[in-house]
């Protein structure tokens, strides 16, 4: 059986074409995603930036640390602590003291003529910390002024005025930009009155004495740290970028990874068993000649091992070279840092090879059992209409797999609605989905089929009557056809659909939660001052409500502490005014300086029970729940008043407006108090939009990583079933020849039946899709969120135009050269 497998290899190299190319692709795939994600799995340690040549750096408490049973838990606290004071005096005994300030400056209009625009966003420092990164000028001088500022880069030059919302400065010099930010240096003066808070120093002394000094002014555990060496970086700012960048690659790729092995199982199964339904008379034939089914069944998965060595050591091969190009996509993209590259490990090829293989075999298992039960009988069969499609085994998994997948829905939007919101749900539930639709497809072959063509059949012409013919006999061919078509509609309308329907549902709870006619907001990382509040007060016909940001940490089960963003109110009832919270219990007006307003999300969330917390800056504080507010999709945060909001600055005023006041005065009153300070007017709805998240970068880029593979995976599929499919149907054409049929009727006949076929696909496809979100939209639902689930409809047909434009090449290509081949034989 082993030379008779080689030979079938030999003789029926188109039909395995397919196979070997679908699945050293994915064995590609598998390697390339092997070596990305063994490269995210450790970022490098960053080097110091800002302080690269600084002796030394004390940095104030900035980490929450609390013991539990199960260890040291830590988080980054919001409002970090300042260097205590009497520590800063017995650092300057040791020596020079510079205090580090960072704030956000943004560049306003036109700046000059100079080839290169300006950065839009710029931060802020004093002017003597520029020589511990080291800047040094390379035109003009130091600022000595507080409208004079120094900058980096060569977008500017001295002599130059620049519109921002730090007021209108005058450029004195300029440094060369060392690649990590784009700053502009003031005076220590006016820097310490945009950000009065320094929450780091640098000291010109030694190590062991400023050590010596910390443990000897501060009390243990204040979590001051001494930085020197390479732990300087941390005080840079966000330290953990890159990490932070590694792990959403690390999604990103898993991701992917995981939706090429599903997809490539699917193929090469469906190949393979399309495969042996079609070479049922040759097994017939080797039974009359006394084969045995463990013969045929091995000869199956002999050819199956042969094709996936042979497919998955070509794909490691080309995989190495793929990682190399994928790495510095990413990189282009902005989706890695720069120095992301792909390491040397051996770990992925051995992994992507054996799972090749493994995908082979597992896709052969089912077709191997199936040619092992071949009757002798098949060798004299000559019937077109496929009969027995749907063995037990297929009914007992697709019936299984159903209803397992209706089932698991069913417990999650019973106990956890909100996990069918999380990427990990969204993008393997269909999975399960579309294999259950795949195997138990044969059932609804015919009657969609039939339900297609019930008005061409009718039509003039026996083209209509000869596909619906065609279409509902040959079930296998149909099924094999629609199959990756299933795959690609099904996976671009549930993973574009659940992306779209999380971001509106996003935007509909900002929509609903803000009722406020204007909505003024301070330059991001700043807040507005006593001085800019009160002027907003003074506005005729406004209003406001001042809220800041924060954040508050609660240990849950003891050994987790959970951080939750917040916003800290300073006045309930004005509060109540200008937003509507998706409450579940309680009330807003319930709101003191004792109480907290939590989501259903907290381990406590029962009105009138007390929750331990620490606050923004470490702060023990035990609050009575006033009020619970729906979970929603995981971003309601929780509500506080200002007195426990750890002196963070006011960041947001929304404004409503009095009887009788007239909305654009009021603008124009709102826009006249905030511009000294570079705050934005905007209306309710306009900040709504602008505040409502979109999808991130590397979402969208997986998710197009993902259909693309399922669409490359499409086109070979359909390519290699059609040309076995069409290879087999030669006689059926050429009798449609000698019976009248011109070669363009047939011609249009076969491409009649490749749509219905495609749209046989493509109902099951958006089947599948529709079944994943109505379960999302159902969770949305039971979450008090008010929003529907979207369906990509542009996106879906471009799938389905883009399979249905494969599939009619693909059957034409292959019938008209056999078809023009027999013409000129009987000629």
């Amino acid at each position: 059986m082993l030379i008779t497998a080689l030979r079938t290899l030999r003789t029926r190299w188109p039909a395995f074409t397919g196979s070997f190319v679908a699945l050293s692709l994915g064995v590609t795939l598998l390697t390339v995603m092997g070596l990305a994600l063994a490269s995210t799995l450790d970022a490098p340690d960053r080097e110091p930036e800002r302080f690269a040549a600084a002796p030394v750096v004390v940095r104030g408490q900035d980490t929450l640390k609390v013991p539990t049973p199960s260890g040291e838990k830590t988080q980054k606290l919001a409002r970090p602590h300042p260097v205590p004071a009497p520590l800063v005096t017995r650092l300057k005994e040791l020596g020079t003291v510079v205090e580090d300030r960072s704030f956000p400056v943004r560049v306003h209009g036109d700046h000059g003529d100079h080839s290169r625009h300006a950065p839009g966003d710029l931060v802020g420092h004093p002017w003597s910390t520029a020589a511990f990164a080291p800047y040094r000028l390379d035109a003009g001088r130091a600022p000595r002024t507080a409208d004079e500022v120094v900058v980096t880069g060569d977008w500017t030059a001295p002599g130059e005025r620049l519109r921002t919302d730090r007021g209108t400065l005058r450029v004195v010099g300029t440094v060369p930009g060392l690649g990590f930010e784009d700053a502009v240096f003031f005076t220590d003066v006016r820097a310490s009155r945009l950000a009065p808070v320094s929450t780091q120093l640098v000291v010109d002394a030694e190590a062991p004495a400023v050590r010596q000094a910390v443990r000897d002014s501060v009390p243990a555990g204040a979590g001051v740290r001494v930085l020197t060496g390479d732990e300087r970086r941390y005080a840079d700012a966000d330290p953990d970028r890159d990490r932070a960048a590694l792990t959403a690659l690390n999604a990103l790729f898993g991701t992917a990874g995981g939706v090429t092995a599903f997809v490539s199982v699917f193929v090469v199964a469906s190949t393979f068993a399309f495969a042996v339904a079609q070479r049922r008379r040759e097994f017939g034939l080797l039974r009359t000649a006394g084969a045995t089914p463990g013969q045929l069944r091995r000869m199956v998965l002999t050819e199956a091992l042969a094709v996936g060595a042979l497919a998955s050591g070509a794909g490691c091969v080309l995989g190495a070279y793929a990682a190399l190009l994928l790495a510095a996509h990413v990189v282009d993209r902005g989706l890695a840092p720069a120095w992301f590259t792909i390491g040397d490990p051996t770990w992925p090829y051995h992994l992507a090879f054996w799972t090749g293989l493994g995908v082979a075999l597992s896709g052969a298992t089912a077709a191997a059992w199936r040619a092992g039960r071949t009757a002798p009988v098949e060798a004299l069969r000559e019937a077109s209409v496929d009969t027995g499609t749907m063995t037990r085994g297929r009914w007992v998994c697709g019936a299984g797999l159903l209803l397992t997948a209706l089932v698991t829905l069913g417990v999650s939007l019973a106990g956890d609605p909100g996990d069918l919101l999380h990427r990990k749900t969204y993008v393997t539930r269909p999975m399960l989905l579309i294999t259950a639709v795949a195997l138990l497809a044969p059932v609804v072959v015919r009657p969609a089929t039939r339900l297609l063509t019930w008005l061409p059949a009718r039509l003039p012409g026996a083209t209509g009557l000869l596909v619906r013919a065609n279409t509902a006999a040959g079930v296998r061919r149909t099924a094999a056809v629609a199959a990756p078509v299933l795959v690609t509609v099904a996976l671009t309308g549930s993973l574009l659909g659940a992306v779209a329907t999380l971001n509106e549902a996003k935007a509909a709870e900002v929509r609903e939660r803000t009722t406020a006619a204007f909505v003024v907001t301070a330059p991001s990382g700043t807040g507005f001052d006593a001085a800019a509040l009160d002027r907003l007060r003074a506005v005729p016909g406004a209003e406001i409500s001042p809220t800041s940001s924060g954040a508050v940490y609660t240990l849950e089960d003891g050994v987790a502490l959970i951080r939750s963003d917040l916003r800290a109110v300073a006045d309930p009832e004005a509060f109540t005014a200008t937003t509507r919270l998706p409450l579940a219990a309680g009330k807003v007006s319930d709101l003191d300086d004792h109480s907290i307003i939590v989501n259903e999300e907290w381990e406590e969330h029962t009105v009138g029970r007390s929750v331990r917390t620490r606050l923004g800056d470490g702060t023990r504080k035990t609050l009575r729940i006033a009020a619970v507010m729906h979970t929603g999709t995981g971003d309601n945060g929780v509500y506080v008043t200002a007195a426990n909001a750890a002196g963070a600055p006011v960041d947001r005023v929304d404004v409503a407006l009095a009887d009788g006041a007239d909305a654009d005065a009021v603008a124009a009153g709102l826009r006249e108090a905030v511009t000294p300070v570079g705050g934005r007017v905007a209306s309710g709805d306009e900040w709504a939009a602008a505040a409502s998240p979109g999808s991130k970068d590397t979402t969208r880029a997986g998710l197009f990583l993902v259909l693309g593979i399922a669409l490359l995976y499409t086109g070979i599929s359909v390519v290699n079933t059609v040309l076995t499919a069409t290879s087999d149907r030669v006689r059926e054409l050429t009798v449609l020849r000698l019976t009248g049929a011109t070669e363009r009727q047939v011609l249009r006949l076969l491409a009649v039946e490749s749509l219905t076929v495609t749209a046989v696909g493509t109902l099951l496809g958006l089947l599948v899709a529709g079944l994943n979100l109505a379960g999302m939209g159902a969770a949305l639902n039971l979450l008090a969120v008010p929003a529907a689930p979207v369906v990509p409809w542009a996106a879906v047909a471009t799938a389905a135009g883009a399979c249905a434009t494969l599939t009619v090449a693909a059957t034409l290509t292959s019938a008209a050269l056999p078809m023009r081949r027999h013409a000129l034989t009987r000629e």
